[in-house]
């Protein structure tokens, strides 16, 4: 066999089976996609919850959270739950390189799609990737995942908000946005480990295992000292000055590391009296008096504009940035010189974080419509029109529509 042409990206020739929804799991593909694989996104005959996640909707009917990660990809609806559906299923398998599902455990055993019972004996060089909540067994076992819930469950909200607030959610679906890269992950290595044995294998990744994971440096903050974490707001358990601080004009961020940062943020803002102040000599100094710092500092710094002190501080090392918006973070100069927003086929989304110097990678086709691809997918595995034409007619497989809510 030719070695693939890597011009569209690093797994280019790559075909992946793409059975998951929601985020994880599409979010893990679409990132395979942007590097060149080909993606073969499969839903049910509902359609990917995101897809009515909205408004905002695209001209299509489809939410703009469905279009944040499914780009690069063809889609069709299939019905996994009757015979005829698990039929089209192996028989897309039979060229693929991966399958990615996120169905509860236990399901695809269920249809007899199992990946050690089943799969791996059909396809031996099969890499199957299994996302869920909990994993299939133990005390939690074939439960389902959601975000926000493992979020709450794990730990992540007793550490985020203030004293004020409470436990607070994390803005972003951090453990999904995590697991989708734990995925890609596994992926990876277990496409790696067949280069040297030949065989797939299955790997498995947890919302439950990536939300604990998460817990940098606060799980080992408590392990070492027996001290339960508490809510900072916007601050750090082991730096100090590591926060939000009040500018003449906005807020800023401050993101004081070493002594040597501290001086030089000192001598930038007229403050060189703080440096001998013995409060505030050491980074564990700062950090026992760390209401003391932070009353000075917010005296300085309602003296300075945002934008020009932050680019001042960071042009003499000292790490600081102004807290924008979600407009104001794109509208950076430096998000159009990294390709941060993209635009194909009319689909503009941001771009692709992970950059490699031989084979970048580049965004591909927009997000499929509801079963946009069907016949195309169809055909490719050797099913005749009169075939195809049966299975729609049946209901195994759904035509393309707008929307799954609009029949």
């Amino acid at each position: 066999m030719p070695a693939p042409d890597l011009a569209r990206g690093a797994v280019t020739g790559l075909k992946v089976v793409d059975l998951s929804r929601v985020l994880a799991g599409p979010l893990c593909t679409q990132m395979l996609a942007d590097h060149g694989a080909e993606i073969v996104k499969i839903e049910p005959p509902s359609g990917d919850e995101t897809r009515g996640l909205g408004p905002p909707f695209d001209a299509a009917g489809q939410a703009a959270y469905f279009g944040a990660v499914n780009r690069g990809k063809r889609g069709m609806a299939l019905d996994l739950s009757r015979a005829e559906g698990r039929a089209v299923l192996e028989a897309l398998l039979q060229d693929a390189d991966v399958l990615v599902e996120n169905f509860l455990p236990g399901t695809m055993e269920r249809w007899g799609l199992g990946y050690d019972a089943h799969l791996s004996a059909r396809f031996p060089r099969l890499i199957y990737c299994a996302i869920s909540g909990f994993g299939a067994d133990g005390p939690l076992g074939g439960l389902p995942g959601y975000d926000a819930v493992l979020q709450a469950m794990c730990g992540l909200m007793s550490i985020n908000g203030t004293q004020d607030s409470g436990a607070t959610r994390v803005g972003v679906p951090i453990v999904d946005y995590v697991t989708g890269y734990n995925a890609l992950t596994g992926v990876l290595l277990a496409l790696a480990a067949r280069e040297r044995t030949g065989q797939g294998q299955r790997v498995e990744v947890t919302l439950f295992d990536t939300a604990l994971g998460l817990l940098v440096p606060h799980a080992a903050n408590w392990i070492c000292s027996g001290d339960a974490p508490g809510r900072l707001g916007s601050a750090h358990p082991n730096i100090a000055p590591y926060d939000k601080f009040a500018a003449a004009d906005g807020e800023i961020f401050l993101g004081i590391l070493n002594d040597g940062q501290f001086r030089r943020f000192c001598q930038k803002v007229g403050r060189g009296d703080l440096l001998d102040d013995p409060r505030f000599r050491t980074n564990a100094d700062r950090l026992t008096h760390v209401a003391a710092l932070r009353t000075e500092l917010e005296r300085t710094l309602a003296g300075f504009k945002s934008e020009t002190l932050c680019r001042e501080l960071m042009q003499a090392g000292v790490p600081a940035g102004a807290v924008n918006t979600v407009p104001q973070a794109f509208a950076q100069a430096h998000a159009a010189h990294r390709d941060m927003l993209v635009e194909s086929e009319g689909h503009r989304a941001p771009g692709i974080p992970v950059k490699l110097a031989q084979t970048p990678g580049r965004t591909g086709r927009r997000p499929p419509r509801f079963g946009e691809h069907t016949r195309e997918i169809l055909a490719e595995a050797g099913l005749g029109d009169a075939m195809i034409d049966r299975l729609l007619d049946a209901g195994i497989v759904a035509p393309q529509r707008k929307d799954p809510a609009q029949r």
